[in-house]
This record gives structure tokens, sequence and C-alpha cells, in this order.
């Protein structure tokens, strides 16, 4: 980027005229650290007494770094689970193949009296039907001739746990671990799938779905090309240093083929929570396709040799070749005016969603749950699964559109967005975006000041 591409750009572009000022705001703060350190370095320590040092520390239980976060408090115990570890011999296991509560606490050395008395206090309290092969427990045993068996600890899942106790007095209770909110950034350039390239760049998982649910009307996910990219700064949940979920994303944008889409948090109580730059909502009245996953097998044309047939005919729909099982949905709100079997079409939904469009699902293995001609369908709403019924060569669905009874490819189908933001609504939100994109230009010009410190490195 030359002199001048790169003044233009500062410019025009908001966003990237932010991040260059973050980044040479950052390098300011930084030298100016240095500066700091460096006058610190010279200046001469006071010189002071402090006695001997200790000859040794004081000895602890050795303590691996798990899932259980020992800590240590004012009194130099270490606790689990608040449990004093000193006190106790600590064994530790998964929950073995056809194990349950009561052969668990057997096999821990707890009494057949005690193990009906814990049964009968969690009731209300926690379902032991939902102790689950493979979970982590922590057995807890007083010294003794033999060690007695004091307090059980079943990992419940990531954030909370059942302490069972059987000395002093039997209980059962649930705790919550302590869960923290951060906020993350991250900036990923498909290279192979949005899913593998969000791994690839160090961010959860879980934000492939949140992106996914939130351009679902606007970007074709299965289009997804190389060279595609998007930055994104995003709210997670985590429990000892594993990320439980992420909440939601504070802002995005996604570039895909030579267009730009953002998309902010703001909550208007609506329910509706994503906009875009003009207060736009990015849910659409449909969704740009019926499943997750999956690939295009077969376009929208009125010329296709028939792979059964062998006849040309057209092809009025888009086939999505995905595994049989694969639950398909309602690309919105509607009623169900079709469900049966036909020869070609095999298992079949038919929807109208309004006086303009009706929509329809071909090939199903099964239909969903309560789905009947008649039937009010919401958006989202599962109305069947993935088959290779009537003239089909393979697992897939065949998903058709008709506007006001013509057919139309559903992949070039405008779809109006839902309510904007009420004029009372957008200054509020005016500042909620501009604060995000402050928030993307600060993360951004970290990104890029690391980048440039790894570049001198090398």
């Amino acid at each position: 980027m030359n002199f001048q591409e790169l003044k233009e750009r500062v410019l025009t572009d908001r966003l990237f005229k932010g991040v260059m000022i973050g980044v040479l705001s950052t390098l300011a703060i930084e030298l100016l650290i240095l500066v700091i350190v460096w006058i610190v370095k010279i200046i001469p320590a006071p010189v002071r007494d402090t006695g001997p040092l200790p000859s040794s520390c004081p000895d602890y239980p050795e303590q691996d770094a798990g899932p259980e976060s020992a800590t240590v408090r004012d009194d130099d115990e270490v606790y689990e689970y608040g449990i004093p570890l000193s006190r106790y011999r600590k064994v530790e296991g998964n929950i073995r193949n056809g194990e349950f509560f009561s052969t668990l606490m057997t096999r821990l050395g707890a009494s057949q009296s005690d193990i009906y008395a814990l049964d009968a206090l969690s009731k209300g309290v926690f379902d032991m039907r939902q102790m689950k092969v493979g979970y982590h427990y922590h057995a807890y045993y007083l010294p003794g001739e033999p060690d007695t068996l004091a307090q059980v600890v079943y990992e419940k899942d990531n954030a909370s746990y059942v302490v069972f106790t059987l000395r002093d007095s039997l209980s059962v209770r649930v705790e919550d671990k302590d869960v923290v909110n951060t906020i993350g950034y991250v900036e990923v350039n498909i290279e192979n799938s949005l899913w593998q390239d969000i791994i690839d760049a160090g961010a959860p998982a879980l934000l492939a779905v949140s992106l996914a649910d939130i351009y679902a009307w606007s970007i074709d996910f299965f289009g997804l090309q190389k060279g595609d990219s998007f930055k994104a700064v995003y709210e997670k949940s985590e429990c000892d240093g594993e990320i439980l979920d992420v909440e939601r994303v504070l802002y995005a944008e996604f570039t895909h083929g030579d267009q730009v889409y953002k998309s902010y948090w703001f909550d208007d109580g609506s329910g509706n929570y994503y906009w875009n730059e003009k207060g736009e909502s990015m849910r659409k009245a449909f969704l740009r396709a019926p499943l997750s996953y999956t690939r295009i097998s077969s376009g929208f044309t009125y010329s296709r040799r028939h792979p059964i047939t062998r006849k040309v005919r057209p092809h009025t729909g888009i086939d999505y070749a995905a595994p049989a099982g694969t639950e398909v949905m309602s690309i919105g709100d509607g009623v169900v005016v079709y469900k049966g079997f036909k020869t070609a079409e095999g298992n079949m939904v038919k929807i109208k969603h309004n006086s303009v469009y009706t929509s329809a699902y071909l090939h199903l293995s099964r239909y969903g749950k309560n789905i009947s001609v008649g039937q009010r369908v919401k958006q989202g709403q599962v109305i069947g699964y993935v088959g290779s019924t009537g003239y089909s060569t393979g697992p897939h669905l065949d998903f058709r559109i008709w506007k006001n009874g013509t057919p139309i490819n559903p992949l070039k189908m405008e779809s109006p967005p839902a309510e904007p933001l009420s004029k009372d609504d957008m200054p509020a939100f005016l500042k909620s975006m501009k604060e995000s994109e402050n928030a993307a230009s600060r993360f951004g010009a970290r990104t890029v000041l690391r980048q440039m410190v790894e570049t001198i490195k090398k």
C-alpha cells in the first residue's frame, strides 16, 4: 500500500482510521513505558536490611492443575471444593460403564444406610439419574484404620458440582463454580471452513454458531469462498480457564465477495439484538437456507438431465447434499399446506408463508414433531429430516420456493428485513455502535502491533 492509498483509506474508511490511530496511540504508550522503565533502572534503589531470607517454604500437598481450581486461604490451608486437603486422603476417578450412584458409593466404601439416606436427601436437589459415565468424581477419606469416606464430589458439568457429605451430618448440595465473562477479539481469513478457520485462529468454535445465527438471513454460509474474512468482538463465559459459551457477539464485520456486512449488538427490548449500521435488523423474513453444514449438489435450472429418468427437464429448486437425518427447518413463519408422499418428490412438506411466498422441502426421511396440514410453524422450527425418498440417488434436500405461484431461485431471493429500530432508540444505538467500533479498533491496533513485533523478532 503506497502513501496515496494509505491517505485515501484513512480519509474514507472510519474503522481503518480508528485502527491506525489505535496503533499510533499504542506505540506512543509503549514508548512512554519503556522510558519510565529505563529511568527507574538507572536510579539507584535505597538499601535497607530485610533480614535473613527464609531457609525453606512450607510444604503443601501436591495438586494437579485440574478443573477443581484448588485455592489457598489466609490460614495457609489448601482447599478444593471448600474441602481442606491436609485433613483428608483423596481418591479420584471417572464413573464406570454400568455404574450408578449406589454402586459408585459402595465401591468407594459408603455404608448402605448412608447411601439410602443420601438418596432420600437428594430429592429436589440433584437427580441421581443424571450421573453419567465418564464424568469425574473426587472422594475424600479421613485417615484411620481403615480410612473413613467423608465426602464425595461429583462434577455435574463445567460450571457446577455436587457435594455428598457422609460425616458429622449427611447432606447433598449443588455448588456453582466461579464463572467470569471476558471480551475476546478475532480476525479470520477463510481458508478451509468457517468452523475450522475459527478454531485455527484460537477462538472458540461456538463463535461459528453465533456468527451463523447472526448472518443466517444475509450470507449463504455454504457459498463462502477463500479470501472471505471477518473480524468480531465477542463476550465469552469462562470457568477454570475453559470457555463455556459465547454469550454474545458485540460487533462483527463480515467480508463476503465484494460486500461488507457489519453487525452490532443492541437490546431494544423487542427480543431482536443484531442490527446493521442503519439500525435495520439483521433478521429477515426468511432464513437463507433450511439446514446447516452441507453443500449444494445441484442448482436452479430449467434444463437439467434427471439422474434417474435421464430426461432433460426443469429443476426449479436447490439440492443440498447432507447426511440422512440432518434437521430441516422452515425458513420462515407460515402454515403447512401439504404433508405427504409423492412418487418423484418422496416425503414432502409445503409451507405457505404469506400471500406471496410458499416453500417446499422434498425427499425427507421423516417428518418433524406435530407437523400436520393446517399447523402453524415458526421460523427455524424442525419440519423434517434429510432422506432419500422418491426419485433420489442419495440423501439430500430438494428445497423450492414460489413467489406469487412462480418458482424462483432460493439463492437469489431478496428477503425483506424485520422491523428497524425506532427513532427513539437510534441515539442510544448510535452511541453503542461507536463504542463497538472503537473496541474493534483498539483490538485491531493490538493485533497489528503484535504482528509488527513478531515480524521484527524474525
